[in-house]
C-alpha cells in the first residue's frame, strides 16, 4: 500500500453515499413535475412546497448530529435515517395525498439522521493532520455526484415515460440498496468508527469521579476552532447562493437565450440536460483534485484552508463574468451553449475547492463531542443559501441579464478578497490544524 492510499472504508462510505444521493436526486428530479402534473398543484404552491422541503433537508442535520453525538452514535443514526428515507420514497409511490406529505416528512427527518453522520465518519478515518484527508473527502464527494448524475437518468426516465410512482419506487430501491450494503459491511470496514456517542468515546478521571468529554468545558483553542467553522460557513453562504442559480436563473438563460442545437445531429437537447454537466465534471475532476492536494502537500505547497476557499469563490466569480459577457452578446438573440458549459466548468472547479474541503475542515476542527453536531451546523450554510438563491432568482425578469449576473460577480469577488485578509487570523485560530 502506498503512502497516498486511502482507507478501504472510504470507498465503502463512498458507495453508501452514492446510493443515498441517488435516491435523493432521483426523487427531487420528479418532485415539482409530480406536484404540477399529477397532484395538480399550482406552480406557486409546488414551488413553495419544493422550497420548504429542500430547505428543511439542510436544517434537520443539526438535530441528527446532536442526537448522534449525545445519545446514539453515528452508525445507528445512519441506519435510522436510511430506513426512514427508504420508507419515504416508497410512500411517494402511493398516489394518495396524505402519503405524499407523510413521505416528505419522513425524507426530511431521515436526511437529518443520515447526512451529518456519514460525513463525520469519513473524517474519523484519518489521523489528525493527515494530508490525505482533503483528498479523501474529494473522493467521497465524487460519490455524491455519481449518484446525482445517474439518478435523473433512471428515476427521471421511469417517472416521465412510465409513471411517477415507478420513478419514486426506483429512488426507494436505491436507498434500500445503500442500507443493505451498510448493514453488510459496517463491521467489516468501519467496525471501530461511530459505534457509541462521541461523549462516551473518551473517559477522563477528575477528583475520583468519571466524567465524559461532554461534561468538560470547551478550551479556548476549541472555541476558536469552532469560530473558524462559523466564519467559513458565513462565506459559504455567498458561494452556494451564487452556485445554486444553476437550477433557476441559469436554467432560464439556457431556455431563453441559449442555442441548444447540435448542428451535425440536427437535434436540440433539452434544457434539463445542463443539470448533468456539473455532476459529470465532478466525477471527471475529483480524482485529479484529490491527487493534486496530496502532491502539493508532499512539497509543502498545499494551500491553507482560507486560500482554498478564496480560490473557490474567485472561480465562481469568473463563471459569472462569463455570464455577463454572454448576456451582453445575446441581446435579443441566442448564444452558443458552450458559454454555459464554460460557466459550469468554472463553478465546478470552485465547488471542488470549497465543498469537500469544507466537510474535511469540520472534521478537523470540531471537538470530538460536537463532531456530528457541527457537521449539521455546517449544512446550515446551504439552508440559508437556498432561500437567498430563490429570492434572488425571483428578480431575474426585473433586471437586465447583464446587471443580474454582475451581482454574484461582485458578491463572490468581495468575499474571496475578504477571506484572504482574514487568512492570518483564521490560521491562528486553527491552532496548528492543517
Amino acid at each position: 500500500m502506498t503512502k497516498h492510499a486511502h482507507p478501504k472504508a472510504l470507498y465503502f462510505l463512498f458507495t453508501i453515499e452514492m446510493w443515498e444521493r441517488f435516491s435523493y436526486y432521483g426523487m427531487r428530479a420528479l418532485l415539482v413535475l409530480y406536484m404540477v402534473k399529477y397532484l395538480l398543484f399550482s406552480t406557486e404552491k409546488a414551488g413553495n412546497v419544493y422550497g420548504i422541503y429542500t430547505g428543511l433537508v439542510y436544517l434537520t442535520p443539526l438535530i441528527g448530529g446532536y442526537i448522534a453525538d449525545r445519545y446514539l452514535g453515528q452508525k445507528i443514526c445512519i441506519i435510522i435515517g436510511a430506513i426512514l428515507m427508504m420508507i419515504g420514497h416508497f410512500a411517494m409511490s402511493i398516489s394518495d395525498l396524505p402519503f405524499f406529505y407523510s413521505a416528505l416528512g419522513l425524507l426530511i427527518v431521515g436526511s437529518g439522521f443520515f447526512k451529518p453522520n456519514i460525513s463525520t465518519m469519513v473524517g474519523q478515518l484519518y489521523e489528525k493532520n493527515d494530508p490525505r484527508r482533503d483528498g479523501g473527502f474529494t473522493i467521497f464527494y465524487m460519490g455524491i455526484n455519481l449518484g446525482a448524475f445517474l439518478s435523473p437518468l433512471i428515476c427521471g426516465t421511469l417517472g416521465e415515460k412510465v409513471s411517477f410512482h415507478y420513478g419514486f419506487a426506483a429512488a426507494g430501491v436505491g436507498m434500500l440498496i445503500g442500507l443493505l450494503i451498510f448493514m453488510w459491511g459496517q463491521n467489516k470496514y468501519i467496525k471501530p468508527v461511530g459505534n457509541a456517542p462521541a461523549c462516551e468515546d473518551i473517559m477522563l478521571v477528575k477528583d475520583h469521579h468519571q466524567k465524559t468529554t461532554c461534561d468538560l468545558p470547551l478550551t479556548k483553542d476549541e472555541k476558536q476552532r469552532i469560530a473558524v467553522i462559523f466564519i467559513m460557513m458565513f462565506f459559504c453562504i455567498f458561494f452556494w447562493a451564487s452556485f445554486e442559480q444553476a437550477g433557476s436563473s441559469l436554467t432560464l438563460f439556457a431556455e431563453r437565450s441559449t442555442d441548444r442545437l447540435i448542428p451535425f445531429l440536427n437535434w436540440e437537447f433539452p434544457v434539463s440536460y445542463f443539470q448533468s454537466v456539473n455532476p459529470l465534471l465532478i466525477i471527471l475532476l475529483a480524482p485529479l483534485f484529490s491527487k493534486m492536494w496530496l502532491d502539493l502537500a508532499d512539497i509543502n505547497k498545499n494551500p491553507s484552508l482560507p486560500v482554498k476557499f478564496s480560490l473557490g469563490l474567485f472561480l465562481v466569480a469568473v463563471g459569472f463574468v462569463l455570464m455577463v459577457i454572454a448576456s451582453a452578446i445575446a441581446g435579443t438573440g441566442k448564444v452558443s451553449f458552450l458559454w454555459l458549459i464554460g460557466v459550469y466548468l468554472f463553478h465546478t472547479l470552485g465547488e471542488l475547492c470549497i465543498s469537500p474541503v469544507g466537510l474535511s475542515m469540520v472534521t478537523k476542527l470540531a471537538p470530538l463531542k460536537f463532531a456530528s453536531l457541527l457537521m449539521g451546523t455546517w449544512f446550515l450554510s446551504s439552508f440559508f443559501a437556498n432561500f437567498i438563491a430563490g429570492y434572488f432568482a425571483g428578480s431575474y425578469d426585473n433586471l437586465k441579464t447583464t446587471e443580474f449576473f454582475l451581482i454574484p460577480v461582485v458578491l463572490t469577488g468581495i468575499s474571496a478578497i475578504l477571506i484572504l485578509f482574514l487568512t492570518k487570523l483564521i490560521k491562528k485560530w486553527m491552532h496548528g490544524v492543517e
